[in-house]
């Protein structure tokens, strides 16, 4: 199998791998090239309506959702099939996302592959009954307990940034959990889900309708998820703009839905901080694929007195992560993801400068032959604005990252708060005490400590305020897509 040729990419419908209804396809362009990279089948909502019945069925006639065993092995084989697959994978990952090589190894790629292992792991020691023991009511003894249950059809909604650390976290739990699922990938990144879709159906035990995969350029497919009765949960990764829509739309049915949103997070640095590594460490953060992550660190705040020393420290950690070809294993920062996209930042850079903001670093387009194409951008560093500005508020997703003053450990936690995002953030000191009342100040779901990272299989991540609903991942994560049943029966 060869994914990245393979043209053009098909739907997985009840197990079938087939092509869109009246033919339709799409190209999906490499972002650092802007040569076609393949095309993908453009569902219709006939299409959509078909994988929706097709999973309903599945759920409702099937012994998937009860038969624990088998589907832990199928997780297994889907983890052993893919590893089988990941130079093809790579590969395709690096030219339809833009992301660097280096991050393939872990996040991008290689991490949540094996990460399908600790799901299934999970469904062999999940304790999916609980005695609650003996109770009596007006004289009536009974045994009571509860029971896990999956949740039923989940359709699950993707962005282009992180495609397989993203559908991984929704199809894995998902299955986990017993439940059949539709996945949406994004327009920008539907290849790299139907080679998963293509591995899924020829090389694993799977049953058909149990997981299917529909890619369109149209995101009004994706919103059939959102309002179709026989559709269960909803899981969306995405802007809060988008998920608030969605819940809406979902209220209609009462869907459940799990919302992984927007983030504009803060690294607070205290006093007495390494300066020089915390500016280094946030500068390498928000340069991270360019940006285009919702949990990277964008603000900097750093003690008033320490403001020059914190912009002159970050500037020179971002000169040295300036973007590169994403082939090459050295590259940290490559391009984004579209032309669209790229118009975006550079809409946010000139509204920092119309804010009375400095451009300390970058602002532009790199020069040079092999930027002559693909959705380049440099990494810009911006200070002179306080965090009431837009580019302080608001998501940017690029390699932009905005310097604040603070006027100590109240006032950081203060400006850290003063977002409507909570997802995530980091906290540099050095006096134990001081760190820990700044970490329990700050309301956001994931927190970093002196460069530790919580990124793992077995931690949730999620956020406050409007970052979100739920949790992926961990546990927490893998619960979102079960339902609770108390029993009673006569004691």
């Amino acid at each position: 199998m060869s994914p990245i040729t393979t043209d053009p990419a098909p739907l997985l419908i009840g197990g079938q791998l087939r092509p869109a209804s009246g033919g339709r396809e799409f190209d999906v362009l490499n972002p650092a090239t802007e040569d076609l990279v393949g095309r993908a089948a453009d569902a219709t909502t006939e299409d959509m309506d078909a994988a929706i019945a097709a999973a309903r069925t599945a759920f409702d006639t099937t012994t998937w959702s009860s038969d624990h065993a088998f589907r832990a092995r199928c997780l297994r084989q889907l983890r052993d099939a893919l590893q089988s697959h990941i130079e093809e994978l790579r590969e395709l990952t690096i030219a339809e996302v833009g992301a660097p090589h280096m991050f393939t190894a872990g996040p991008q790629l290689e991490g949540p592959v094996a990460d399908l292992g600790w799901l299934a792991d999970l469904v062999d020691a999940y304790e999916w009954t609980e005695d609650l023991g003996e109770s009596e009511i007006m004289g009536v003894k009974s045994n009571r307990s509860t029971r896990r249950e999956a949740i039923g059809v989940v359709g699950a909604i993707t962005p282009w940034n992180f495609p397989n650390q993203i559908n991984m976290a929704k199809i894995g739990p998902a299955l986990a959990a017993g439940c059949t699922v539709v996945l949406k990938p994004a327009p920008d990144t539907p290849l790299i889900a139907a080679a998963v879709a293509r591995i899924a159906a020829e090389e694993t035990e799977i049953p058909e309708g149990v997981l299917n995969i529909v890619s369109s350029s149209d995101h009004g497919v994706g919103a059939q998820l959102t309002t179709d009765p026989r559709v269960d949960l909803v899981s969306f990764t995405g802007s809060t703009a988008t998920g608030k829509k969605i819940m809406v739309s979902a209220a209609e049915t009462l869907k459940k839905v799990f919302l992984e949103l927007g983030g504009k997070s803060a690294a607070v640095v205290l006093d007495d901080a390494d300066l020089g590594t915390a500016a280094f460490m946030t500068a390498l953060n928000a340069c991270t694929h360019a940006g285009q992550g919702c949990a990277l660190t964008t603000r900097l705040l750093v003690p008033r007195e320490k403001y020059d020393e914190a912009i002159e420290a970050a500037k020179g950690a971002m000169a040295g992560f300036a973007p590169n070809d994403p082939n090459d294993p050295g590259t940290f920062c490559g391009p984004v993801i579209s032309a669209a996209q790229r118009e975006r930042i550079e809409g946010y850079i000139r509204l920092a400068r119309e804010e009375g903001g400095t451009i300390e670093l970058g602002g532009g387009r790199p020069s040079g032959d092999d930027k002559d194409k693909g959705f380049w951008i440099e990494p810009t560093l911006i200070s002179g604005l306080d965090n009431s500005a837009r580019v302080a508020q608001e998501e940017i997703f690029g390699p932009v990252l905005v310097v604040i003053p603070h006027d100590g450990d109240a006032d950081a936690i203060r400006i850290a708060n003063d977002s409507p995002y909570g997802l995530s953030g980091a906290v540099w000191g050095t006096d134990p005490e001081r760190v820990e009342k700044v970490v329990a100040g700050i309301r956001t779901g994931t927190l970093g400590v002196n460069g530790g990272q919580w990124y793992g299989a077995d931690v949730p991540f999620g956020g406050y305020k409007q970052s979100g609903i739920g949790r992926e991942m961990g546990r927490e994560g893998f619960e979102e897509y079960l339902e609770v049943k108390a029993v009673a029966t006569p004691a």
